[in-house]
Formats: structure tokens, sequence, C-alpha cells
């Protein structure tokens, strides 16, 4: 199966087995991050994985939101653009993919500054860590990068080299619904592909905003299984961006991406 066939069902269906990855990856958050096991700038790559991923995805900053930002990621130059999925010696490739959540939170990001500056950040599920690094070139204080898969985090700090940035800290395991940190804002996009994920994801999210008055940003284009879900009417509508006709036609046609604020009603009751 030729990777544009593997990239649908990821779209479609094979994002449920990664849904339930981050459902039973569970761990805790430490309140200080110095606590906290991550990738920083001091961790060597292996090189053999380095040296994969170099030679099978592509730098690409054309065809996103963002032409600021330059990502690793798969193309349709790519040898796994046509390779059988098989032959892929990883877990699936999520964070090759410039998602269209992920872009809009970016281009907001990179547009609005102050969102940003001097504030500590969470990026959860970042992926290719293009959101964690328009917080950075905005001036955040302090980015934290998360996702359970470690090839992205081995992503994360190939693209922040692109970007002549020194890597950022990078959790890998699955926080949600562990102890709530204290984040001035966390961001995340193209989560909210699976009910029993979104309903742990709404009420983590819940939780760390009554605790610590942490402000959350949502990046999605409109997926069926976002706008079905409770969460969406306790959600204020930021910014929409037109997605550029490169991304429309990797993510089946979608036309728009959306950041969206989250200021649930009942954030001040017990969760």
């Amino acid at each position: 199966m030729a990777f544009r066939g593997w990239k649908w069902l990821l779209l479609l269906g094979r994002q449920n087995t990664f849904a339930k990855a981050w459902r039973s990856r569970r761990g805790g958050l430490p309140l200080c991050w110095k606590r906290c096991c991550h990738w920083s700038a001091g961790k060597s790559l292996d090189p053999e994985v380095r040296a994969f991923l170099e030679e099978n995805t592509e730098v690409t900053s054309s065809g996103h939101l963002t032409p600021e930002i330059r990502l690793r990621l798969l193309t349709p130059r790519c040898r796994f653009w046509r390779e059988k999925s098989d032959l892929w010696p990883y877990g699936d490739p999520f964070w090759a993919i410039y998602w269209p959540g992920g872009q809009a939170l970016s281009r907001y990001i990179l547009d609005n500054p102050r969102v940003v500056k001097g504030r500590s950040v969470l990026d959860l599920g970042s992926g290719c860590g293009a959101t964690a690094i328009a917080a950075v070139m905005s001036g955040a204080s302090q980015v934290l990068a998360n996702d359970i898969d470690p090839i992205a985090g081995v992503a994360m700090i190939l693209n922040c080299e692109l970007n002549h940035l020194n890597p950022f800290p990078i959790t890998i395991k699955n926080i949600i619904n562990s102890e709530a940190g204290n984040w001035d804002l966390i961001v995340l996009g193209d989560m909210f592909y699976d009910e029993q994920l979104a309903d742990g994801l709404h009420h983590w999210l819940r939780k760390c905003i009554r605790i610590e008055q942490t402000e959350v940003l949502i990046g999605d284009p409109g997926r069926h299984q976002f706008l079905s879900h409770s969460i969406r009417s306790q959600l204020h509508k930021v910014i929409e961006y037109s997605l550029p006709e490169y991304t429309r036609q990797e993510n089946n046609g979608l036309t728009s991406s959306i950041v969206w604020s989250y200021q649930p009603s009942n954030s001040l009751e017990n969760c």
C-alpha cells in the first residue's frame, strides 16, 4: 500500500489505534519541569534514527499556513509516499503530517505573539513540533512539547535545527488525566478524532483551567468528531483560516481551520 493510501487510512480510521495508545499510556506530570523526564538540547539523537528520518522525509515550508517554519514531512517526493507502509520501521508517522489544526494554531501564534510572549506553554500532542516552534519564535518564556511517539521527539529536534532554534524540552508520555501542570497556556491541535479520547481531554483541560487558571487554545478544521462533541458548546471561535490548496488536497477537501478558545462555564466547579 502506498503512503498516500496509508495516509487516508490514518485520516479515516487508523487514528483509533493512536487514540487507544493515548488512552493507555498514562503517567503523572510533575508541576516542576525539572523533575519531568524529557529530551533537551544536550541529549544526543540516535544516529541511525536521525539518518533514516533525514533520508525519508523532505524539508519543506510550502503548501501550509506557516511558510516561516521549515519542517521535515512526508511528501509525494518521499519514498514512503509510494512504498508499502509495512516497510516503515517505526510506529505510524502521524508527526510527519502537518495537520490543519496545528497549522491554524501556529499561524495564530506567529501573527499574535502577545498570546505566548513571556508565558509558559504546553504543546499537547505536538507531532512535528510546529506549534511549539511558533511559540518559541514568538517569545514564550518556556515551552514543553508533548507526544507519545518517541520518533516524533526526534523529528521535533530536527525541526528545531532547521529553524535555527535550540531544542525545547520534549516529554514522551501520555499526560492526559495526570496532575494538572501550572501552564499559562495549553495548545492542542487535531486531537478530537476519537470520542473516548475527547472525553478525557475535556475532563483534563477543564481541571487545568479550574486549578491553575490555564488558558486553552484548540486547533481543528471542523471534523465531525470535534463538532459533535459536548466540548463544542464551550468553545469561543477566535479566528478561521482558509487552507492552502496543497493542505486541502492532503486533508480530503477540508477548506479551512479554526482556532478555538476553550472557556468551560463550569470551570470553577469540581470536575
